[in-house]
C-alpha cells in the first residue's frame, strides 16, 4: 500500500510551520511505500506530483485553528473542513482535497491546533508534531481521534 504524506504550512509562520517541520523530521523514513512532500503553502502545486505516485492514502498535516487546546491533534473530516481557519494557502483545502478525491482512495486531514501564527514553533505544537511523526513510523496514525 502506497502512501503520499503532505506536509502544509509556513516555515517562518510560527505554529504554521508545524507541517514543513514533520516533513524535515520524516524525510529519512522515505521509501517506495511513502512519500514525503513539503508542500510549504502551496499544496495545489504537488497534485501532478501525488497523481503520479498513484497513492492508496493520503496523508494532509496542517495547522488549523479547531478551537482546542494548542497542540492537539485531530483527523478533521472533509464535511467540516470549510468551516475550519487553515493556514495561507493559494485555494481552499476543500477544494484541493476534492480535486484528488476521484484519483485517491483514501484521504485524511490531519489538523494540529496552533498557539501562535507568530515567531518560532511553541514547544507544545513542536512536542505535538513529534509524536504525530511516531505515529506515522509506527503506522499508528489512525488512533488520531476525529474533530
Amino acid at each position: 500500500m502506497k502512501t503520499v504524506l503532505i506536509c502544509i504550512g509556513n516555515p517562518d509562520g510560527g505554529d504554521d510551520a508545524i507541517g514543513p517541520y514533520i516533513a524535515e523530521q520524516l524525510q529519512t523514513m522515505q521509501t517506495k511505500d511513502l512519500i514525503v512532500l513539503n508542500a510549504e503553502t502551496v499544496p495545489e502545486n504537488f497534485t501532478g506530483v501525488i497523481k503520479q505516485h498513484q497513492p492508496d492514502h493520503l496523508i494532509i498535516i496542517d495547522a488549523v485553528d479547531m478551537g482546542l487546546q494548542p497542540g492537539e491533534i485531530r483527523i478533521i473530516p472533509k464535511e467540516k473542513i470549510g468551516s475550519m481557519h487553515i493556514s495561507t494557502h493559494g485555494i481552499p483545502l476543500s477544494v484541493f482535497i476534492n480535486y484528488l478525491e476521484q484519483y485517491i482512495p483514501l484521504i485524511l486531514f490531519m489538523g494540529i491546533q496552533p498557539k501562535t501564527m507568530m515567531g518560532n514553533i511553541n514547544a507544545i505544537v513542536k512536542k505535538s508534531g513529534d509524536q504525530l511523526v511516531n505515529r506515522i513510523k509506527n503506522n499508528d496514525y489512525r488512533s488520531v481521534p476525529f474533530l
